[in-house]
């Protein structure tokens, strides 16, 4: 496995809450590890959230006694949001944070990804799959049938997210199993990017650019390039040929 992640400011936000981690070596009990989070709330109450999401994760993950990936995944979820919600509760500039939270781990040849959000994991194969499923008002609108996907990039209320980490007593990701292919790439981003860029030319920059570094880099241009209206934050992982 090899990754590589960046995050950006865009171009009219004043801080960046989007926090990222990527490892390909084992973090505790899970063989590699990959996270995307994007805070919302106040000025401080965002970062604070996204920051603290990642890192009190990865430091459930290195003291987790759990071997099942799924397993540690689904109680870290659950520690890291009991942590943000009491802090939400206990201090005035942090009440009403939150963040989303995308989190992947490869073993072998499967993808076990949890989310919470609107941040989004893709895998880029022979063409793009989205395999997370947004938790946002407008996604709900397009499952109800009141709204055309095609119509959801100029919604007014599309920023509107219908969970998020540290908002509420009991956490609710989603959980994802997906087998994956020999050189298939997979994207974790907030929706900095998705909001500024179609998943067709996501999957054209991803496809040509073999260095994941200009790989990240370009993505964050363009997205910029359109308007970079959000946060911008992009983790690519590349499954290699010997680990198939």
């Amino acid at each position: 496995m090899i990754s590589y992640g960046k995050t950006d400011i865009g171009m009219c936000r004043s801080m960046n809450q989007d926090c990222m981690f990527f490892s390909d070596k084992s973090v505790g009990n899970l063989p590699n590890l990959y996270i995307m989070a994007d805070g919302m709330g106040g000025h401080k109450a965002g970062d604070y959230a996204s920051a603290h999401a990642v890192s009190w994760f990865v430091d459930y993950v290195k003291e987790c006694d759990y071997v099942n990936p799924i397993t540690i995944i689904k109680t870290g979820i659950s520690d890291v949001n009991d942590r943000l919600f009491h802090m939400s509760a206990e201090h005035d500039e942090l009440r009403g944070m939150g963040t989303t939270f995308v989190v992947a781990v490869i073993v072998e040849d499967k993808l076990y990804v949890a989310n919470i959000g609107d941040s989004r994991l893709y895998i880029i194969g022979d063409e793009i799959k989205q395999i997370t499923l947004d938790h946002s008002l407008v996604e709900e609108l397009i499952r109800t049938g009141q709204l055309e996907r095609r119509k959801v990039r100029f919604h007014p209320e599309k920023n509107i997210i219908t969970r998020a980490l540290g908002t509420a007593r009991e956490a609710v990701p989603d959980f994802f199993e997906v087998e994956l292919k020999e050189r298939d790439k997979i994207l974790l981003c907030s929706d900095g990017l998705t909001n500024m860029i179609e998943d067709d030319e996501i999957a054209m920059i991803i496809k040509r650019e073999p260095h994941l570094d200009r790989c990240c880099e370009e993505l964050i241009n363009r997205a910029n390039y359109y308007g970079g209206k959000d946060n911008i934050g992009v983790v690519v992982v590349e499954q290699t040929v010997n680990e198939v």
